[in-house]
């Protein structure tokens, strides 16, 4: 099973047939995704699951219905446990950004997270759970495919927030203000913080 997110809204890739209230079920072989995609964001329909009867096939299917953006991103803490947020769109987030060129997975995670708040010195420490979501660029709907990586630095310099990607402010969060800042997230980084 899957979990993809317009918005805060989920799509659930799944084998299963299941009847909840708030929920659409549709075939994945033969939905329309922009209908769907308009249902969520235009209706009180809480979510929606795309069925087919085998798993294995359940996310190469869906990922075919829209284009795919390549992105690494990380959850990185500092020598004090506390975990580095970014505020971009009015929204607490976690530095994340599309692959480059021919650079590695890994690679971009940390170069996004060095530029998108001057942290240096990150040391990858395990793959955390990759990401799907729906977003709209230029009129057209795209799926962003997140790596997540958890990230380790001993870095006690100054944070500077990358302006020319939307962001105002980056901060080291400890456990009580990382929640705090959840209530004001995605649903998609709520899953990794």
């Amino acid at each position: 099973m899957y979990t993809i997110y317009v918005g805060d809204k989920p799509i659930i890739l799944t084998t299963k047939v299941e009847k909840e209230t708030y929920f659409k079920t549709y075939l994945l072989k033969t939905v329309n995704i922009g209908k769907v995609i308009k249902k969520l964001n235009t209706t009180d329909l809480q979510g929606v699951h795309l069925v087919h009867a085998k798993p294995e096939k359940l996310l190469k299917l869906f990922l075919k219905l829209l284009p795919n953006v390549i992105a690494g991103g990380g959850k990185a803490y500092n020598a004090k446990s506390e975990v580095l947020f970014i505020y971009r769109n009015n929204k607490w987030d976690l530095p994340k950004g599309k692959i480059e060129h021919k650079e590695s997975i890994e690679e971009t995670a940390i170069r996004e997270v060095e530029e998108e708040t001057g942290v240096e010195g990150l040391k990858i420490t395990k793959a955390l759970p990759t990401t799907y979501h729906i977003f709209k660029r230029n009129g057209k709907h795209k799926i962003k495919i997140t790596y997540w990586f958890e990230m380790k630095t001993n870095f006690e310099g100054q944070l500077f927030p990358q302006e020319n990607e939307g962001i105002t402010e980056v901060k080291w969060l400890d456990d009580k203000a990382s929640q705090k800042a959840l209530e004001n997230s995605y649903a998609n980084i709520r899953i990794l913080v």
